[in-house]
């Protein structure tokens, strides 16, 4: 029914999605799609989905990025019937009446107006949030001063404790450890500690190549160009016929790629893929339903997102050992 419409908005981000739920009458159904939302796979996850997806599983990257948004819908429903049926049993049944508002077809000036108001947005986190959280991460991993080995910096130490935890999983290591509780500030966050910690090293042997502002300039524009280039020919390629990316696909492995394949495999990479999938939603997204819903819903819902998390990847890992795909 009304729950319909914060779902789809969960797949852009869960915060909105669960404000959204305002519209609902009855606060049973309310906190039981509050629950639900963060299974859809918001934004912040793609980027997660996109670069193990790219590493690990090449032409497939596509197959296993619509699997990730698939198996969230479905764990979306069964984890409802299990609440419809446990915790908010409904205590009467409700009409669905759902007043609709005239659609008509987007002029151009609302969508540029659409499109500069989302990108502005992600310039906004990604200066914001990801740095600060990108700082951080640099300032844990070489805390105490003078630490050579980042395993005993404090980012190590308190990773190391954590890991145990996901051996099952197939990534018991600290550095994947500690990226997924940096994820709890946002999801994309995850790869960018991954960065951090993978390529530490080899962004330290460039560091000799001392490059002036003007050059680095340079670059950032002529990558940035590039990108637009290559987006456009995408986009043209949708149109039947048209095909202007067989050529032009770069398929060059990146160096996070290339770390990635040396600490996982395509198994431990799918399991990684579903627990980032379910685990605890991201602060932001918890606030939102601390605010409307209180402080016990809130961790309800961290606790259940990590439960059902790390049941599914356990299965997805142990599952894909007994039948040889390990």
């Amino acid at each position: 029914g009304k729950s319909f419409i914060p779902m789809i908005l969960g797949f852009g981000c869960a915060v909105p999605a669960i404000y959204a739920t305002r519209t609902i009458a009855s606060r049973r159904d309310r906190v039981l799609t509050a629950l639900l939302v963060p299974l859809m796979s918001c934004s912040a996850r793609l980027p997660v989905y996109v670069v193990f997806g790219l590493a690990f599983f090449g032409a497939r990257a596509g197959t296993v990025i619509w699997a990730m948004y698939a198996l969230g819908i479905i764990v979306a429903m069964l984890a409802g019937l299990v609440f419809t049926r446990t915790i908010l049993k409904p205590d009467v049944s409700s009409a669905f009446v759902l007043e609709l508002p005239p659609y008509r077809q987007p002029s151009l000036k609302s969508v540029m107006i659409h499109m500069w108001e989302n990108t502005r947005e992600f310039v906004r986190k990604a200066g914001t949030t990801i740095l600060f959280a990108s700082v951080v991460m640099w300032l844990l991993l070489n805390l105490p001063w003078g630490v050579t080995e980042r395993r005993n910096s404090y980012f190590g130490k308190v990773s190391s404790v954590i890991a145990p935890v996901f051996s099952p999983l197939g990534f018991g290591s600290w550095e994947t450890s500690g990226a997924l509780v940096a994820g709890f500030m946002a999801k994309e966050i995850v790869v960018s500690s991954m960065s951090q910690i993978y390529l530490a090293d080899s962004a330290q042997a460039d560091a000799a190549e001392v490059t002036t502002l003007s050059e680095d300039l340079v670059s950032i524009g002529s990558g940035f160009v590039n990108a637009t280039i290559s987006s456009g020919k995408i986009l043209l390629s949708i149109i039947p016929g048209v095909d202007l990316v067989d050529e032009d696909i770069d398929t060059q492995d990146t160096a996070l790629s290339l770390a990635l394949r040396s600490n996982f495999s395509a198994l431990s990479a799918a399991s990684l893929l579903v627990f980032v999938l379910l685990y605890v939603p991201c602060v932001a997204t918890l606030g939102a339903i601390k605010h409307e819903f209180g402080s016990s819903w809130a961790v309800t819902s961290a606790a259940y997102q990590t439960v059902v998390a790390w049941i599914a990847a356990f299965i997805v890992f142990q599952g894909g050992k007994l039948l040889g795909l390990g």
